[in-house]
C-alpha cells in the first residue's frame, strides 16, 4: 500500500506548520520535536487521560478509531503472534489482536519483571471481557510471563510514538524503552529485520523528522494509522541488529534483570558486551554478572508517620525486613477525589504500588514500593498528573518530611 502523500498534511498542525527552531531541520532536537508536539495536543486539547501528555506516548483522542485501521493491514492479517506496547491509545489493538484470536504479547512495565507477558482470556471470553483484557489491568491480571528459552517469534510489532515522519523515521518520548525491546526481541531470535512495525498516533504526530536525529539503536515504522490514513512508509533502512552494549549503563543493568541474562548469553556466545563506562568497573575474571545491586543506593529511609500509616494498613515499613523500600508521597489531591480515582491513574500509569494509604481528609496518599528505584520511576510517571482540575504534588515521602 502507498502511502498518499501530501494528503492534509498540515490539517491538524499549526499554521504556518511546525517550526523545527527556524529553518526546518537546522539545530533540532528530538526533544524539540517532543515539545512541540505535547505543548500542541495539550493546546489544542487533542488529547485523553491521562494529562499533561508531556513525557508520555499521548492517548490522542481518536486513538480507537485509528486503531481500527490495525485489522486491515495484510500484515496484521498473516501474523500469528502480534506484540504490541502496553500504553493506552493502543488499547483497542490489543483488543483486536485477542478478538483475532491471535497471540498478544505486552511488554513488562519498564521491562522490570521481564521481556514481555502473554495476554491469556479466559475460555469463551465474550467481546467485553477481552476489552477487560486488553487494559492495563487486563494486561497484569490475565498474563503469563513469557522466558528468554520460549522461541516466541513475533510477526508484528506494534509501538508508540510520540512523533513519526512519512519516511519512517521515529521518536518516542526519550526514555528508549521501545527501542530496548525491540533490540532484546533481536537478541532473542523473536524478530528479524523483515519483521513488520506499526505505530499508531495522531495526524497531528506525523512529521518532517531530520534524519541526522536518528541513530543505530532506534526503530523505524512500516506502517503509521491516523484517524485519516494508513501511510506505508516504504522505510529501507534496516532495524537495530540487536542490543548495543555500550550504550548500556549499569544503573539500566540494575533495573532490568532480563538485560543480565541477555548479556550473560551474548558474552558466552562470544560478543562485545561491554557496558557503557565499563572500563571503570571492570568486573573480576570469572565473575562477569555480579553486577553491583546496590550501586548508588544510600541508607534505607527513616520511617516516619507516613510509614506507620502503611503498617497499620497491613504493609511493613523499610527496616530489616525490607531494607530498601521506599515510600512516595502523593499530595493536593482534590478534596472531591477518591480512592479509586488515584488507584484507576496508577494502573493506567503502570505505576501499581505495593501498598496505598489513603488520607483523602488530609489530601494526601502514600504509595509503597519495593526499592527506591521503583519509588523514583514511579515519581517520573507521576509528574504533572492531575485529577480533575488539580495537578498533583509528588515525592519520596523523605524529601516531603524534610520539607
Amino acid at each position: 500500500m502507498e502511502p498518499r502523500r501530501g494528503e492534509l498534511r498540515g490539517a491538524a498542525r499549526p499554521p504556518g506548520g511546525w517550526e523545527w527552531g527556524g529553518t526546518a531541520g537546522t539545530g533540532v532536537s528530538k526533544q524539540d520535536i517532543r515539545e512541540q508536539i505535547w505543548d500542541h495536543m495539550e493546546s489544542q486539547n487533542l488529547a485523553d487521560f491521562p494529562r499533561p501528555v508531556h513525557h508520555r506516548i499521548p492517548n490522542f483522542k481518536g486513538a480507537s478509531h485509528a486503531a481500527e485501521q490495525l485489522p486491515r493491514l495484510q500484515a496484521f492479517k498473516t501474523a500469528r503472534t502480534i506484540k504490541v506496547n502496553p500504553d493506552a491509545p493502543q488499547k483497542n489493538a490489543r483488543f483486536f489482536v485477542l478478538e483475532s484470536k491471535k497471540t498478544l504479547l505486552v511488554p513488562t512495565p519498564r521491562l522490570r519483571t521481564g521481556l514481555f507477558n502473554k495476554i491469556a482470556p479466559p475460555p469463551g471470553a465474550t467481546k467485553d471481557i477481552l476489552r477487560k483484557c486488553a487494559t492495563s489491568q487486563g494486561v497484569r491480571n490475565c498474563s503469563v510471563p513469557i522466558g528468554l528459552d520460549s522461541r516466541v517469534l513475533v510477526d508484528l510489532v506494534v509501538v508508540g510514538s510520540v512523533a513519526v515522519s512519512e519516511k519512517g523515521w521515529r521518536i518516542g518520548k526519550g526514555e528508549g524503552y521501545a527501542d530496548l525491546e525491540y533490540a532484546m526481541m533481536v537478541s532473542m531470535g523473536a524478530v528479524s529485520n523483515e519483521t513488520p512495525v506499526v505505530t499508531i498516533v495522531h495526524d497531528c504526530q506525523v512529521v518532517d523528522i531530520p534524519e541526522e536525529l536518528l541513530e543505530e539503536h532506534d526503530i523505524t515504522v512500516d506502517y503509521i494509522l491516523t484517524p485519516t490514513r494508513v501511510i506505508a512508509t516504504g522505510c529501507k533502512r534496516p532495524q537495530p541488529r540487536g542490543i548495543t552494549w555500550s550504550k548500556i549503563s549499569w544503573e539500566m543493568m540494575e533495573k532490568i534483570p532480563v538485560l543480565r541474562s541477555l548479556r550473560a548469553r551474548e558474552q558466552q556466545a562470544g560478543k562485545d558486551v561491554t557496558l557503557q563506562g565499563e572500563h571503570q568497573h571492570l568486573p573480576e575474571p570469572g565473575r562477569q554478572q555480579a553486577v553491583p545491586l546496590s550501586a548508588g543506593r544510600g541508607p534505607p529511609d527513616t520511617p516516619g508517620p507516613e510509614a506507620n500509616s502503611m503498617e497499620a494498613a497491613g504493609g511493613s515499613p523499610p527496616g530489616e525486613g525490607a531494607p530498601l523500600a521506599a515510600d512516595v508521597y502523593v499530595g493536593n489531591l482534590p478534596r472531591d477525589a477518591r480512592v479509586s480515582d488515584l488507584k484507576r491513574a496508577l494502573r493506567e500509569l503502570g505505576s501499581v504500588p505495593l501498598r496505598l494509604t489513603w488520607q483523602g481528609p488530609r489530601r494526601r496518599a502514600f504509595l509503597r514500593y519495593p526499592d527506591s528505584a521503583a519509588a523514583q520511576q514511579a515519581i517520573s510517571c507521576l509528574q504533572g498528573l492531575r485529577l480533575g482540575t488539580d495537578t498533583l504534588r509528588v515525592a519520596l515521602a523523605r524529601q516531603q518530611r524534610d520539607k
